[in-house]
């Protein structure tokens, strides 16, 4: 089973909304976080390292991995979904693209 962890910002709107819409696929199991020193859920290196794949909404997002784990960020496999922070928890809009962005990286 392919462990996502989906970072937005704050780990308010976008990526627990990714970890709801996916949470119970059977292909993966899922976790959420924050890149902000504000988020709800900030990442760590330990949810950084239980993943295999880490997904990103910004590319503002993958510098600040970048930053602030450089010792373990060249080992990561990061995605950017190029999901801006323009939708609620759960918006239709906001899971067709989730979906539409995700998929084909699990295909």
């Amino acid at each position: 089973m392919t462990h996502l962890l989906f970072l937005c910002s704050r780990n308010q709107w976008r990526s627990p909304t990714a970890e709801a819409v996916y949470q119970n696929d059977p292909r993966v199991e899922v976790r959420s976080a924050g890149v902000s020193a504000a988020a709800r859920q900030r990442v760590t290196e330990k949810l950084l390292l239980w993943a295999d794949r880490v997904l990103v909404m910004e590319h503002a997002h993958k510098r600040r991995l970048r930053d602030q784990f450089p010792a373990i960020a060249h080992d990561l496999r990061i995605d950017v979904l190029d999901i801006p922070d323009d939708y609620p928890f759960m918006d239709p809009e906001l899971v067709a693209l989730i979906r539409e962005r995700v998929e084909p990286l699990l295909a």
